[in-house]
C-alpha cells in the first residue's frame, strides 16, 4: 500500500515528498558512488515525487549513463537521484536514509551489483 513520505537533506535546504510502497522493495548498490554515500534506495515513478523546496540548493553529479544524483550545495547530502527506468520512463530514486519515517531495520533489501555494471 502506498504511503506519503517526506524527506530532506541533512540541513533541510532540500525537502521532498513522495508516494511510496516500501513493500515493493528497496535496494542498495555496491558501485563506488552509492557505497561511499550510503545510498539506500526505493524507486518511484516521477509523478509520485515532488520537490517541496530546494531547487536552487541542489547540484547534480551524473554517474553512468542515466542516474543524476542530487546533492545539497550546503550540507553535501544526496537525498534523491533522478533517471530513467526500463523503457526510458522517468523515475526518482529516494535515499531512504533521508526519510526519517522509514524504519530501515524492517525493510526488505535487494543488493544490486552496480560495481560490475
Amino acid at each position: 500500500m502506498k504511503k506519503h513520505y517526506q524527506g530532506s537533506c541533512y540541513c533541510g535546504a532540500i525537502c521532498f515528498s513522495c508516494e511510496l510502497d516500501l513493500a515493493d522493495g528497496t535496494s542498495r548498490c555496491n558501485c563506488s558512488v552509492c557505497t561511499k554515500s550510503r545510498f539506500w534506495k526505493a524507486i518511484v515513478v516521477k509523478d509520485a515525487f515532488r520537490l517541496e523546496q530546494g531547487e536552487q540548493a541542489r547540484t547534480t553529479y551524473q554517474f553512468g549513463n542515466n542516474i543524476r544524483h542530487q546533492f545539497c550545495t550546503t550540507c553535501g547530502c544526496a537525498p534523491f537521484a533522478e533517471g530513467e527506468g526500463p523503457g526510458g520512463a522517468p523515475m526518482v530514486e529516494i535515499n531512504l536514509r533521508c526519510v526519517p519515517e522509514c524504519d530501515l531495520d524492517k525493510l526488505a533489501i535487494t543488493e544490486f551489483d552496480g560495481a560490475s555494471s
